[in-house]
């Protein structure tokens, strides 16, 4: 049996808030002639906590004492220690991710998470946990289908495109359960993102038909995302972007716990005093259900799966390091393209400096770069002098990450010409705006825990 990492997911989102535990078994998928190939394999879920209503003080700050409660409390149930948790997530998602004290809040349960947990927010990898969480790109691999997944929570549906069963785009809408919150027929609340789109305001009273024009647009945002409807969605419920769909049919997949309302909703229509109910319903009658979907394997907890589960990978087996002490954490990815890697040393300094200007200063940041096939000696010493005279300015550690598997003779290469820590990395695609995390080597020290992530908090 290999290596087991005991792994924690913890999501904050709109509506609730939730945890798993799991163990994940490090695997060497190579022969024993051929250079390791580590990977996660087997992931068991140990615990599955109760889903909690995620405490707020107001519409615009969480309740971080009672967040802290609800997390403190599950991992006694567990009978989990956080010294024995090594990775995973905590994320905050949906709405809560906007709240004002977000930040303040993930600082605040990083007590909880270990040495190695990563704490996020934004929609691009919430999309990817999601449809990991659900199944979805299993789905996908298993029946060769592309499929759109929709996570529809409780203020945002995170989108991810699946192709060949892996996700190739996320997008982001504001579309959501609790965007509108009811109690005894009066509107207690109406998310700022539906100005100008809904009517309707706190201490007013409602009907089902007074919310059927909002659920409309909602649903119909939704319909225009899966390419079944023509038109724009509306500015105030784009997130980040609207997916490109390839030619061909798509299976819509849901899940988020307004999918477990499209397969059956209670006869109350405000049951969890939100529109959620009503939301359900609408995409059930909608040309989201008429043609081919499925509701994923899981549904409220697919990002919590995905989270506790899915949100660590594993470096090549080829890497460098020097004097680096671990974790890395929040490391901004500054990309460079097959081109901008191979040019002169003057203007491959000013592309990075372009994209560094984006970050703050005094934080250390990742290079990464496609990498060269098959590179030569001649290769490898014309890269490390051009990224020798350019690293110092990224801070310490350098740290350098490539797409084709080479770090290891880049790092050696660097290492004869740069003084101070010093970590190569390959076997990853780290696009630019992300950011990396990095654990201690696993595996005897042949491959990295690592996650790429981004982080969205207003």
């Amino acid at each position: 049996m290999g290596e087991t990492l005991h792994s924690v997911g913890i999501d904050v989102g709109t509506s609730t808030t939730q945890l798993i535990f799991s163990r994940l078994t490090v695997e060497n998928r190579a022969n024993a002639y051929a250079v390791p190939d580590f990977t996660i394999g087997d992931r068991e879920i140990l615990y599955r906590s109760p889903i909690h209503f995620t405490p707020l003080l107001s519409a615009t700050r969480l309740d971080a004492a009672g967040i802290r409660q609800i997390v403190a409390e599950e991992y006694r149930l567990a009978g989990i220690e956080p010294q024995l948790v090594s990775t995973g997530a905590i994320i905050i998602t949906g709405e809560t991710a906007r709240k004002e004290n977000a930040r303040a809040v993930l600082d605040s349960l990083k007590e909880f998470a270990g040495e190695f947990v990563v704490a996020t927010a934004g929609p691009d990898l919430e999309s990817v946990l999601a449809a990991k969480g659900a199944g979805a790109e299993r789905f996908s691999a298993q029946t060769g289908k592309t499929v759109l997944h929709m996570d529809i929570g409780g203020g945002t549906s995170n989108l991810a495109l699946v192709e060949a069963g892996h996700v190739t785009e996320t997008g982001c809408l504001n579309v959501g359960g609790r965007l509108i919150k009811v109690a005894g027929g009066v509107v207690q609340y109406v998310s700022p993102v539906l100005q100008g789109l809904c009517h309707l305001g706190p201490g007013q009273r409602v009907t089902e038909a007074d919310l059927a024009p909002t659920i409309e647009r909602l649903v119909q945002a939704l319909e225009v995302a899966a390419g079944l409807r023509q038109g724009e969605i509306p500015p105030s419920l784009l997130t980040n972007r609207q997916i490109p769909l390839p030619p061909g049919q798509i299976t819509l997949s849901f899940s988020g716990g307004v999918a477990d309302l499209i397969r059956q909703t209670p006869p109350d229509a405000f049951a969890y005093g939100d529109i959620g109910v009503l939301l359900g319903r609408a995409i059930r009658r909608s040309a989201l259900c008429q043609g081919d979907y499925v509701l994923g394997e899981e549904t409220i907890r697919a990002t919590v799966i995905g989270a506790g589960c899915h949100s660590t990978q594993l470096s090549g087996s080829t890497v460098f390091a020097r004097d680096v002490r671990f974790p890395l954490q929040n490391l901004p990815v500054l990309a460079l393209t097959d081109q901008e890697q191979n040019l002169p040393t003057r203007r491959l300094a000013e592309r990075i400096a372009q994209l560094r200007a984006r970050w703050e200063e005094d934080s250390p940041a990742a290079l990464f770069l496609p990498g060269l096939p098959s590179p030569g000696y001649d290769d490898l010493a014309n890269l490390a002098g051009r990224l020798a005279e350019i690293l110092p300015q990224l801070g310490s550690p350098a740290v350098v990450v490539t797409g084709e598997d080479m770090a290891k003779a880049l790092g050696q290469a660097l290492a004869t010409r740069l003084p101070g820590p010093l970590l190569c990395l390959d076997g990853l695609e780290l696009p630019d705006g992300s950011f990396l995390d990095v654990a201690a080597p696993v595996a005897g020290g042949a491959a990295y825990p690592v996650v790429k992530k981004t982080l969205v908090l207003a």
